[in-house]
């Protein structure tokens, strides 16, 4: 008799100890009533920051290595986009995934992007550095200044060549010389699949001059203060 009572109390204290337990798991995981959930704690990071900076790290293997240098057409260093125009970035963007500008491993970049990519990017690019204010007017030699009247450059380009009168022109100056004599003598370059830029405007000005003219206008651009930089980036985490 006293081993059937036994017995029965440890069901009794068994059953109660459940019914505590399961109260307490419900109370600790569901709300009460009227009460919105807890959040699940997540790993810190920046909402508008992190999805650009994904975007841009197939840009930075080439664009975030101060001096680094393409092989293609020939031997140059890529150009330096922090600081540029956005609308320039955007352009240039959307000409080479339209074939405009005949780059194949910037075709391929490009057209892997959407609007939206291509927008966050050049915004990125173009608030990434900020320079003082390069001075409005610098005298050019008269024989370079020649040529940067033949070629009306200033109109589009602006003040010292970092002012463009349209967000869709680049800044060029302070730009690598040896890039700018390549993108120059690309718009002299027709029915090329793979080399090449369509732009009626700077085909018009470009054809007019010889190859040792358009080298000595990029190396005298390169030489003027401007607002471009390289910015070094090893990866983004």
């Amino acid at each position: 008799m006293r081993k059937q009572l036994q017995i029965s109390l440890a069901l009794v204290l068994a059953g109660s100890a459940f019914v505590v337990s399961a109260q307490t798991a419900a109370s600790t995981s569901s709300p009460a009533q009227g009460q919105a959930p807890a959040p699940t704690p997540v790993a810190a990071r920046s909402v508008t920051q992190a999805p650009v900076q994904a975007k841009v790290a197939m840009c930075i293997g080439c664009h975030g290595i101060p001096g680094y240098q393409a092989s293609f057409p020939e031997v140059h260093k890529v150009p330096m986009i922090s600081g540029q125009n956005a609308k320039y970035i955007s352009a240039a963007l959307n000409a080479y995934a339209k074939g405009e500008r005949k780059h194949p491993t910037m075709r391929g970049i490009a057209q892997s992007l959407t609007e939206q990519d291509i927008a966050e990017i050049s915004t990125f690019y173009e608030q990434q550095v900020k320079v003082d204010p390069v001075p409005e007017t610098i005298d050019p030699p008269p024989a370079v200044k020649a040529l940067l009247d033949k070629g009306n450059c200033a109109s589009c380009h602006g003040a010292n060549f970092s002012k463009p009168i349209d967000g869709t022109y680049p800044k060029i100056a302070g730009q690598h010389a040896d890039y700018l004599y390549v993108a120059l003598k690309s718009y002299q370059t027709e029915g090329k699949p793979y080399l090449g830029r369509a732009n009626a405007i700077m085909a018009g000005q470009v054809k007019q001059f010889s190859h040792a003219e358009l080298k000595t206008l990029a190396k005298y651009l390169a030489t003027l203060p401007g607002e471009l930089r390289t910015v070094p980036q090893s990866k983004f985490r």
